[in-house]
């Protein structure tokens, strides 16, 4: 990947998407995948994981709003939430916005993605790694959940903001991956402070918001 050139993100087998590249920010690969942070003609900042755009400048708080805020409004007072994955902050900026927050774990299994993040992507957390309600562990999310589970730890939200599991797939926001199936079938609704719903069947959207009636 290098300056002046177009970085190419396959979106389907069929619809690929070309961006202009300026600058190239960073470009490594930690344990876990390649990261590249470029600065590209039409969405500035982008982060970029094993080849496909996670998140732009531009336009990044369209997902990270829309994934964060139903369920933390659909919820009557969210109080402890749960974040998989999100190393850009994005997602845990948009938690801390509700002052009814006490407490968010957030898992990731890379440190260092979340590291060059802290370093590169400062408009994306807007300093809220540094929050007093932080707790940042570095380990697999599914695992710490199914822990959770067995010790009796509940959270009012759970937030999977994690990349696209499925190879050559663009995904609805509230899409279920099939990979984490299992974790909630046996996860879901104990994790869940108020539960209320079954374990969705693999492939199905839930609806986050019930049904309101406004006046």
């Amino acid at each position: 990947m290098k300056e002046n050139e177009w970085f190419q993100d396959y979106v389907t087998p069929d619809i690929v998407q070309s961006y202009s590249i300026k600058e190239v920010i960073y470009s490594g690969r930690t344990q876990f995948q390649s990261i590249e942070i470029i600065e590209s003609g039409g969405l500035g900042r982008c982060l970029i994981l094993d080849g496909k755009i996670q998140s732009s400048e531009w336009d990044e708080f369209i997902y990270h709003e829309a994934l964060v805020h139903p369920p933390m409004i659909a919820h009557p007072r969210p109080e402890r939430v749960f974040i998989a994955g999100g190393g850009e902050g994005a997602t845990l900026r948009e938690v801390l916005a509700h002052s009814s927050v006490k407490r968010v774990v957030m898992v990731d299994i890379d440190e260092e993605v979340i590291d060059i993040c802290r370093r590169l992507l400062p408009s994306w957390h807007q300093g809220s790694f540094e929050d007093s309600r932080l707790e940042l562990r570095f380990v697999d999310a599914r695992k710490y959940l199914e822990e959770c589970v067995d010790v009796g730890e509940k959270f009012d939200v759970v937030i999977l903001d994690l990349p696209e599991p499925i190879e050559g797939g663009g995904q609805p926001i509230c899409f279920i991956p099939r990979n984490s199936i299992k974790l909630f079938e046996k996860s879901w609704p104990r994790m869940a402070s108020s539960p209320s719903r079954q374990a969705p069947a693999p492939g199905e959207t839930i609806d986050a918001l019930p049904r309101l009636s406004i006046p």
